[in-house]
């Protein structure tokens, strides 16, 4: 039991991973693009990077949990704890930077087939600071995590 559950968290978090970057490459990509027919594929191609995302996070939780119960190690260990509470953030900092990308792909794809060209309003929600911080911070805790998980200090 214990390897299966081992290959499933690592199996998630290769999914987590593949789908951050997926997702951010897409991202960075729909913001250097000046035609929003372009914006609005690559905003989609997002989507599939935030379905592995998902996909990961949910397998990285359910079989992490179940290593810590397989090992018989405590919730209350530090670096579970770190780890529990980093999670959360993360996931809170993913759902609040999604909220720009997703309103410049809606905003994008209505000015693509309509025919319009791009507008101040979809280049601000593009570059919109505080939902690109978000992202990268929750970026940055993916890392930390995994920090955690391999050193467990």
């Amino acid at each position: 039991m214990d390897d299966l559950a081992t290959f499933l968290h690592l199996l998630g978090a290769l999914l987590l991973a593949a789908g951050v970057a997926v997702a951010g490459v897409g991202f960075e990509a729909a913001r250097r693009r000046e035609q929003p027919a372009e914006i609005a594929i690559l905003l989609r191609v997002t989507l599939a990077g935030a379905a592995l995302a998902t996909a990961g996070l949910l397998l990285v939780l359910v079989f992490g949990l179940w290593l810590v119960h397989l090992e018989h190690y405590s919730f209350h260990t530090g670096w579970i704890e770190s780890a529990l509470g980093l999670y959360v953030v993360m996931l809170a900092l993913g759902h609040l930077g999604a909220r720009r990308p997703r309103q410049a792909r809606l905003l994008a794809t209505g000015l693509a087939a309509e025919g319009q060209p791009m507008t101040a309003e979809l280049r601000a929600l593009l570059d919109d600071r505080a939902s690109r911080a978000a992202n990268y911070l929750s970026l940055a805790l993916v890392v930390a995590i995994l920090a955690l998980m391999v050193f467990k200090p």
